[in-house]
């Protein structure tokens, strides 16, 4: 399936206190998001972060240490932040009108939780004309009543989103596109 270039890489909730929470695959996922993110910078692909704000108690407070960015994935001055307080990214942040100002038409998604605020974003993304790839083994969540969060990543790459929301491709191959996009 031929697509346009890749536009923008999109880290959602990859937040401290989810990732201290130790989410399944946490070391390679983590690892694989930040070889992303070094090859969509070194290619100048801008990068996209969204962070969730639980609310006042809540581990994901706005401002609390459990509220910033994974260290690993620290922004770069001049990366974009949008702040969110529902499961999609879209929801009531301006994330719309911001990828429209700046052409953005496909970008690749990853970070936390996949049946959550990942299946969200790249729901809404189709509904509002977005183009998603997702690099396998990009995404992750925790273990829950109904399944394991392997199956769950598994399930939602495999059968959810691949070919009917988004392009789900292994990590080398995107990273591979990212590089034949660099300067």
């Amino acid at each position: 399936m031929e697509h346009a270039a890749y536009k923008a890489l999109m880290i959602v909730d990859m937040q401290t206190a989810l990732v201290a929470g130790h989410p399944w695959h946490e070391t390679p996922v983590v690892q694989n998001i930040h070889a992303l993110l070094q090859s969509c910078r070194k290619a100048s692909i801008p990068v996209i972060y969204v962070r969730h704000d639980g609310g006042k108690g809540d581990e994901l407070e706005h401002g609390t240490d459990g509220w910033q960015i994974d260290a690993a994935l620290t922004p770069h001055q001049g990366e974009t932040v949008f702040e969110k307080q529902y499961n999609s990214a879209f929801l009531g942040t301006g994330l719309v009108e911001y990828l429209n100002k700046a052409d953005i038409n496909h970008f690749i998604l990853c970070g936390m939780q996949t049946e959550y605020c990942i299946d969200a974003t790249c729901k809404a993304a189709l509904e509002h004309g977005f183009a998603v790839t997702i690099a396998q083994g990009t995404t992750t969540t925790f273990d829950n009543e109904y399944m394991m969060a392997e199956q769950c990543c598994h399930y939602f790459e495999e059968n959810i989103w691949n070919k009917r929301y988004a392009t789900v491709l292994p990590l080398e191959k995107v990273l591979f596109e990212i590089a034949q996009q660099q300067p």
